[in-house]
């Protein structure tokens, strides 16, 4: 006498839940292998290359002109050359969007001025010359007793920023835009004796501070694994 053996629709069932879930664990291990690997390629290649923020250093600023056509109106003229440098080995940079403007005790005295966008090779240095203009824009109504107190000490100080983007260049590959900023102080000679028509110099180097806001990368990576 043969035996027939048959298994029931429910064992059928368990053993298909079976071999599913076992290829989703599988499945889900190969996935998390393959991220934690280029996560670590990505972190390996970010410690190789990593790349030093850009420096800039105030070489010149000529002022030209900062008179009050009304108390509270001021028109202003003012020249600043900037160097800039690429401190990077392997890493070249892309300048974008480029706007600079003067400050004085916190108050705007130029309007914001674009700069052209240029590339920076690795290790290379550039002069940028920017030209800042202000017509009759809205000062404190104690700019003019500033000033004058200023002069008395014998010398006024401006803060000069330029704000703009940038791009990492690896080979042939390029980064997404990453904001920075530049901050630069400049201690001008302004005595009582200073002439009217002679603008105000200052030709002493001055080094800025650079801050590049890297957590834009995060929001760069997740851009380019949506597409």
């Amino acid at each position: 006498m043969s035996q027939v053996f048959s298994k029931s629709p429910k064992h059928c069932a368990e053993r298909r839940r079976f071999t599913i879930s076992k290829y989703h664990k599988k499945l889900f291990f190969a996935f998390s292998s393959f991220l934690t690997l280029l996560l670590a390629f990505i972190f390996l290649i970010w410690l190789t290359l990593h790349p030093s923020k850009p420096q800039f250093s105030l070489t010149q600023a000529d002022i030209y002109q900062l008179s009050l056509t009304r108390p509270s109106l001021l028109n202003s003229s003012i020249q600043l050359t900037f160097l800039s440098k690429n401190p990077n080995k392997r890493v070249a940079i892309y300048y974008d969007q480029l706007q600079a403007y003067a400050s004085y005790k916190g108050q705007q005295i130029t309007v914001d001025t674009s700069l052209p966008p240029f590339y920076q090779d690795h290790e290379e240095a550039n002069l940028l010359t920017a030209f800042l203009q202000g017509t009759a824009l809205p000062v404190a109504p104690s700019f003019g007793y500033e000033v004058g107190r200023d002069q008395i000490a014998g010398k006024i100080v401006l803060s000069l920023k330029v704000n703009g983007k940038l791009r990492w260049k690896v080979g042939s590959w390029v980064s997404g835009r990453y904001r920075f900023n530049v901050n630069c102080v400049s201690i001008i000679a302004f005595g009582p004796n200073t002439a009217p028509t002679s603008p105000l110099s200052s030709n002493r180097g001055t080094q800025c501070s650079t801050t590049v806001f890297f957590t834009c990368m995060v929001e760069d990576f997740k851009k380019k694994m949506r597409h």
